[in-house]
């Protein structure tokens, strides 16, 4: 009767899945970024080195989120088990081609994204502790006058990220050790595996352990650990290309051959759910975020003197995700010559790999790699929940009303750590959906607002000056807490 039921759950989201993406979310996703790319003039690129300028400027509030601090939480959130196993499985599922979708969107993201952190930025809300808050529910309920359409969104956010993505970063690193001897020593006389147990109820207390506590606490520590993890991570996959120098052309070749080869855009008798575009894209989605609408609720807690400046530190996050840390997990799996297949996806594809060039240590370094990557991934998911149920209620929640959402967050992690593969990925891919299928058609919406600010915010660098934002400089209508 279980089974049964699992199973019709699972055929209904996986149906809504594909209907989602391959009719609504792609043409949504793809649309939005040519546009802003174009409104932008390529902001992406044109002022990339202005965003790394940007990232390094001080906090003026010791009681706020520098910009730098935003970027690392917002950046915990994206970098995370997605950069490993989600690359993974898009070439295994889709081959080669998948890899250049992901840039693709990634490229194109990555003007939304900036949309999307400068409106947050624009009518965030001034904290009476100190310091700001602010996100999509917040910008659509300023600017659309819509609370009911802003709490829809701030829900979505909630079920996506403490449950959907919750439960596939604690999937994600307990099948890492799936491919290790000692997964399947630790069985019961019925045959059903403890590890994802075991592992499922360590990896539970230690968010608990860390996540009982106040925001600043997830804030630390994410700052601490996300550029280790990710430097460690790039590092390493830059070894393997050295060492495998000589499969770079035949990689590449084959990434573009695969794009723009039919069977491969469509998916040919396996179906367009299977194809590179929709395995590109799906994934791409999932690790950088761009367009879903979380990394403003990051971007509206930095202290800066124009919202522009943290519109372009977000857009330096997602070149970070994807063009950096996916495209290292990308190379990792196919310089080393295996072949990508169904049967070989998630993280022991990448453990094939690493093995193959580094022998018995690679897969273990993938493990602490997922480790790191599925730790700092809850906790700044949980971030950015905290903020929503505020926003819900009305009001900062009390210190035991978030401590029973912290209790329920727990019991997620170790739930998801003993779900299959498919189900855990389709949850969390038709959750995201549902953000981005909200909170796109609003920055589509008041994306004129973000491209004034940016004409401003261009104005005064050209003049010499340090740009500080004033509403009446774009005649904003909106009253604010921080630019009237």
């Amino acid at each position: 009767m279980l089974d049964t039921l699992y199973n019709g759950f699972a055929g209904l989201v996986g149906t809504l899945n594909d209907l989602m993406y391959s009719y609504v979310l792609i043409i949504l996703l793809l649309a939005a970024g040519v546009y802003f790319t174009i409104r932008t003039a390529g902001v992406q690129v044109r002022l990339l080195g202005e965003s790394v300028r940007v990232v390094s400027e001080k906090s003026g509030d010791t009681k706020a989120v520098s910009a730098f601090e935003a970027l690392m939480v917002s950046t915990a959130s994206r970098v995370g088990t997605g950069n490993i196993v989600g690359v993974a499985n898009a070439i295994a599922i889709g081959g080669y081609g998948s890899v250049f979708w992901m840039w693709l969107i990634a490229l194109v993201g990555g003007a939304t994204a900036f949309v999307e952190s400068t409106l947050a930025q624009i009518y965030k809300k001034r904290s009476a502790k100190g310091g700001s808050y602010g996100g999509p529910s917040y910008y659509i309920q300023a600017a659309l006058g819509s609370r009911s359409l802003g709490i829809i969104f701030a829900i979505a956010l909630i079920a996506t990220y403490a449950i959907g993505f919750n439960m596939l970063a604690s999937f994600n690193l307990i099948d890492s050790m799936s491919s290790y001897h000692f997964y399947d020593t630790l069985v019961t006389a019925s045959g059903a595996h403890l590890l994802p147990i075991i592992g499922g109820a360590l990896l539970a207390l230690l968010v608990g352990i860390c996540i009982f506590g106040n925001g600043n606490r997830i804030v630390k520590v994410t700052g601490v650990l996300v550029p280790v993890m990710g430097v460690l991570y790039i590092i390493m996959a830059l070894i393997v290309m050295v060492i495998n120098a000589g499969m770079l052309p035949e990689v590449l070749r084959r990434i573009f051959a695969g794009a723009f080869d039919f069977k491969a855009i469509f998916g040919g008798a396996a179906g367009f759910g299977s194809s590179a575009l929709m395995q590109g894209i799906k994934r791409g989605l999932y690790s950088n975020e761009a367009g879903v609408g979380s990394a403003p609720n990051a971007a509206a807690a930095a202290d800066v003197s124009h919202p522009v400046k943290q519109g372009l530190v977000q857009m330096l996050s997602v070149f970070i995700d994807t063009i950096l840390v996916c495209t290292a997990t990308a190379m990792m799996c196919l310089c080393t010559g295996i072949e990508p297949s169904e049967s070989l996806k998630g993280a022991p594809f990448v453990q094939a790999s690493l093995e193959q060039t580094f022998g018995a240590a690679g897969p273990y370094f993938i493990t602490i790699a997922l480790l790191l990557f599925a730790f700092t991934t809850l906790l700044g998911n949980l971030f950015y929940c905290e903020g929503c149920l505020n926003y819900i209620a009305g009001r900062t929640i009390s210190h035991r009303q978030l401590n029973v959402f912290h209790a329920f967050a727990c019991v997620v992690v170790f739930i998801g750590a003993q779900m299959k593969f498919g189900l855990v990925w389709d949850i969390a891919d038709v959750l995201m959906g549902i953000m981005a299928l909200i909170n796109l058609p609003v920055i589509l919406r008041l994306g004129g607002t973000a491209m004034r600010a940016l004409s401003d915010y261009m104005k005064q660098r050209r003049e010499g000056r340090n740009p500080v934002f004033k509403a009446k400089n774009i005649a904003l209508k909106e009253k604010t807490d921080y630019w009237n």
